[in-house]
């Protein structure tokens, strides 16, 4: 029996911690659907409007339960109100229910304004195309009247295209062949027009801009072509006896040398898939894999064809931080099942809660393709870090979710884990007590449903490093250090420059204690130094901040930026064998590809105690587990063991990692998942 509504909020403003409000908050919902009424609607917005911005966004949730016009009115109303995480939750919230020509103009708006809420309004007003698609057609139009900013064109020519109906394809039409507008936003026009199947005047259009544009343009007309029917992209990929496997990561630049590992959001996820991808083409009952991530219009058309075991197929959206990527779910959607249908794709592996799963699992049900899903505690771990830290609190969980949207991710999360076949799950120590108190999900209930996977490195590429020639490059680096400084060994940290991999945090640790920075010189490596994101922005101001707080070390920190995957592990390999260590300053750590490298490579590491390190870093061994904020008390013990019989730690370390920690016995793992699940959909 659900609780009463006051029961239920009373339960979730007795809640410990930010995730258990965030896990618990359906009991609310449950009770408001009980209930509901006009006294609940007023309840629920006394919770909306007070200081607790934890338990107000669970109470705007609550208000979608309640079936009414009062409760749609709040909602209406809220798209109004001054705090943006307000109007961004009652935005999503409004998608699940009917359509209120009330709200359409405050969402068009917010369509106007960019950035997460114009995804949230779009898939509103999307969900509202079929009985309101008229008057959400006439609210954009309007907004263009006038207009010339060619960004606010083209988020509102965007929308225009989900909006269907003949007075949007009208407009379309005439955007798409209008020679004033900008390139990007004809382009916009010319994608949908490439959604609209079966009708006659959408392909007319394209037809006639066949052969007369070029540039992006010309190849997103291409594109629509391929959407349309009208031509092939190449040679169509063959039935045959083995499965084709897909799996992505939108934001990055894959490469197979994986030159730009490290910059922007090009960390461990995108050198694991990569190299998995490599792996799983070799695994028995696997003929093909595609690796999809963002790329060129004119690349996506080259990567429809198969080309090969290990396809890097390209989807073309914009190249922005991930945190900035949300807007891009319309086309990211489009380029992914454009690329599902031309490889035939037979199960799609999703990993991480970002655009580019949400894209790709909307793509995937849409065509019937079964789904693996990778869970993992994110962001439930870093909300639950930061809660403990005091970095987070209940009066200002609006600003965090704001930034990171928070409560969506976590949601999502539970939605492609419902929605999956098969889920995969990381190693942690106490797997099933994290996931049902961080998650809320009991792994135990269904157990042939879940199957631990760990991932894995390619071994042979730490053991070729490090019997090959010392790295010139990093003498060169360290040659620029203060001669009385060039003989002391290294510590390294390796990845994004991003608040959750916690680099000004090492810095900080290694800085704020003058034994240790005469000890031992710290280097950084990842970063697009030249061009820094947002993200790396920060995590760069954060460390000159430091460095002017402890001028002292200045002298013995070293940023090179990104490097080359291959470059980096032969970087690891020259640290070791001069005593080195690995410090992972990360708020959490889901698995920890790095750490695993820098473990292959001999050098002892530090890492989080919380997630997967706990499973293959021992401690006072191979080196050390540290929780939120107490990174300074592993360096000094870290840099003792490092000179305490090398060889044998060594040994121990990379044993561990040929038990099961490779990326040849993940993949192996990974293809008997893939063909369970193949073979499961085929009997359904």
């Amino acid at each position: 029996m659900a609780p009463s509504l006051r029961t239920a909020l009373d339960h979730l403003r007795q809640s410990p911690s930010a995730v258990a409000v965030i896990r618990d908050a359906g009991l609310l919902a449950e009770a408001a659907a009980h209930d509901g009424g006009r006294a609940g609607v007023t309840l629920l917005l006394e919770a909306v409007l007070a200081d607790d911005e934890l338990i107000a966004v669970a109470a705007v949730h609550a208000l979608g339960e309640i079936f009414d016009d009062e409760a749609d009115a709040a909602l209406a109303g809220l798209l109004l109100h001054p705090r943006a995480f307000l109007r961004e939750h009652a935005a999503w919230v409004l998608g699940g229910r009917l359509p209120r020509l009330a709200a359409i103009e405050p969402l068009r708006d917010m369509v106007v304004g960019g950035g997460f809420p114009a995804m949230l309004a779009q898939r509103t007003l999307e969900t509202w195309s079929g009985p309101a698609g008229d008057h959400i057609a006439a609210a954009l139009e309007s907004a263009l009247t006038g207009q010339e900013d060619p960004d606010v064109r083209q988020r509102i020519v965007e929308t225009l295209g989900l909006a269907g109906g003949p007075a949007a394809g009208e407009t379309l039409r005439l955007i798409a062949t209008d020679k004033s507008e900008t390139a990007r936003v004809r382009g916009t026009a010319v994608a949908a027009l490439g959604d609209r199947l079966g009708d006659r005047a959408a392909a007319d259009v394209i037809e006639s801009l066949w052969g007369s544009t070029g540039g992006d343009l010309g190849g997103l007309v291409r594109l629509a072509a391929v959407d349309l029917g009208l031509v092939e992209a190449g040679a169509p990929a063959l039935r045959t006896s083995g499965l084709t496997v897909a799996q992505l990561f939108l934001h990055a630049d894959l490469d197979p040398q994986l030159s730009q590992a490290g910059a922007g959001d090009n960390g461990g996820i995108a050198t694991l898939l990569v190299r998995l991808g490599d792996a799983l083409a070799d695994q028995p009952g696997v003929d093909r894999v595609l690796t999809m991530s963002r790329g060129t219009p004119a690349a996506a058309l080259a990567t429809l064809s198969p080309g090969g075991s290990h396809v890097l197929g390209a989807v073309p959206v914009p190249a922005v931080p991930a945190t900035q990527a949300w807007p891009s779910r319309v086309a990211a959607r489009r380029g992914i099942r454009r690329l599902l249908r031309a490889h035939r794709v037979d199960v799609l592996h999703l990993r991480m809660a970002d655009v580019g799963s949400l894209a790709a699992a909307e793509a995937a049900a849409g065509l019937g393709i079964p789904t693996v899903f990778t869970l993992a505690p994110d962001p439930h771990a870093a909300i639950d870090a930061l809660d403990r830290t005091g970095e987070l609190r209940r009066d200002d969980f609006g600003r965090h979710d704001e930034r990171e949207h928070y409560w969506f991710r976590a949601r999502l999360v539970q939605r492609l884990t419902s929605a999956a076949t098969h889920v995969a799950l990381f190693p942690r120590p106490w797997l099933s007590r994290d996931l049902r108190d961080l998650v809320g999900i009991d792994v135990t209930r269904v157990s042939t449903r879940y199957s631990v996977v760990p991932e894995g490195i390619d071994l042979q590429v730490s053991l070729a490093a490090a019997a090959a020639p010392p790295a010139a490059d990093l003498a060169d680096l360290i040659a620029t250090l203060p001669p009385e400084r060039r003989h002391l060994p290294l510590a390294l940290s390796v990845g994004r420059l991003h608040r959750v991999k916690g680099m000004a945090a090492v810095v900080r640790a290694w800085a704020q204690d003058p034994s240790l920075t005469a000890r031992c010189n710290l280097v950084i490596v990842g970063g697009d130094l030249r061009n820094p994101s947002p993200d790396e922005r920060e995590q760069l101001d954060l460390i000159d901040a430091v460095l002017n707080e402890y001028p002292a070390a200045r002298a013995g920190l070293l940023l090179p930026g990104h490097r080359p995957h291959d470059v980096v592990a032969r970087w690891l390999a020259v640290a070791a064998a001069d005593h080195g260590i690995y410090v992972c300053g990360s708020l959490k750590e889901e698995f920890g590809l790095a750490l695993l490298e820098a473990l292959a490579a001999g050098l002892v590491v530090i890492g989080p105690a919380s997630g997967g390190p706990a499973t293959y870093i021992e401690p006072g061994v191979t080196g050390f587990l540290v929780e939120p904020g107490a990174l300074a008390t592993a360096f000094r013990p870290a840099l003792d063991l490092a000179v305490r019989e090398p060889g044998a730690r060594v040994d121990r370390a990379r044993d561990r990692i040929r038990d099961g920690l490779t990326v040849q016995s993940m993949a192996a793992a990974l293809a008997d998942v893939y063909t369970a699940v193949t073979s499961a959909a085929a009997q359904s």
